[in-house]
């Protein structure tokens, strides 16, 4: 009986491992090379956020079509914002998404916004509780465009299941915990240099400027054409590598990586991008994104702003 018992619990370790291995080697920059090599892994789901649409023309096989809207929603006056808690539960138990899932979230990167998008849904991924989350590096732009690989246009159902994940509220920062903060965490404003200074905004924005105390890590430099020189039509744009990033970020944010940093933008969706780069690309193990950004905080006359 005992060597039942013994051959049994070798044979779990063997199955397990592999998806172990997996996890360990997953990078949050996922390559089109490692999705090709796991689209038969169970544990691996693929997030197609761009418009059904789009979609249904082709994708990823075995990829899920989940738009982007659904992730990040209008409340009142304010864009971009994080779902409901329950409303997240009810997402992602359609989907079939566990906490141990291992999720790539592939959108496209024609312009700004779109190459943003798909940190704003991994960050809500990850606020959500689930572990392994990646972005696809480069996107459905590099895959079926620029690489050609297979596509399909077979819409995949998911297996539906109750998610039980564990929420991580520290992702988050509220106008109220950025008021308590200033002068205490490094604040760091991921918008354009002309919106850092004040000289730009957008028209949704009540008033141009910063947040008092702020810093300038501009997101637009983070990505690369690849590959370099092509047109627009055959090229596509992806993170730059991980030592580039490092250098960027060390310079304005410093390198103790358990400094608290917030990052915001005009509606909190641009700076999930950094909020990406700095905690799960190079580590630094307490930043927040600011869900509201300078949207909700230039119109509250008791948010202190520069200049």
């Amino acid at each position: 009986m005992k060597k039942i018992k013994y051959f049994s619990l070798l044979l779990i370790v063997f199955l397990f491992l592999p998806l172990a291995a997996i996890a360990q080697e997953f990078s949050p920059v996922v390559s089109t090379d490692w999705l090709q090599q796991n689209l038969d892994n169970p544990k691996v789901i693929i997030v197609d956020i761009r418009k059904v649409e789009d979609y249904r023309a082709g994708h990823i096989p075995g990829a899920i079509s989940m738009f982007y809207g659904t992730w990040a929603i209008k409340k009142g006056e304010l864009d971009n914002q994080l779902p409901e808690d329950d409303e997240l539960i009810d997402l992602l138990s359609s989907a079939g998404i566990s906490p141990d899932s291992i999720v790539v979230v592939a959108g496209t990167t024609e312009s700004g916004p779109d190459r943003v998008n798909t940190t704003r849904v991994a960050w809500t991924l990850k606020y959500a509780g689930v572990k392994t989350v990646g972005i696809l590096d480069g996107g459905h732009t590099k895959w079926m465009v620029r690489e050609k690989r297979a596509v399909s246009t077979e819409a995949v159902k998911p297996k539906a299941k109750p998610y039980r994940g564990k929420f991580d509220k520290n992702l988050l920062a509220k106008k109220d915990y950025v008021m308590s903060q200033l002068g205490k965490a490094l604040i760091v404003d991921v918008r354009e240099p002309e919106f850092f200074s004040g000289t730009n905004k957008l028209p949704f924005v009540a008033k141009a400027g910063r947040i008092a105390g702020a810093v300038n890590l501009p997101t637009a430099q983070v990505f690369e054409k690849y590959p370099p020189g092509e047109h627009l039509e055959t090229c596509c744009y992806t993170l730059k590598d991980k030592a580039q990033l490092k250098n960027m970020a060390s310079g304005v944010v410093g390198s103790d990586l358990s400094r608290e940093i917030i990052v915001y933008c005009d509606s909190g969706r641009v700076a999930s991008m950094w909020w990406f780069i700095l905690h799960d690309v190079l580590g630094y193990t307490n930043v927040r994104n600011y869900d509201g950004s300078m949207q909700e905080w230039a119109k509250d006359p008791n948010a202190k702003m520069e200049p």
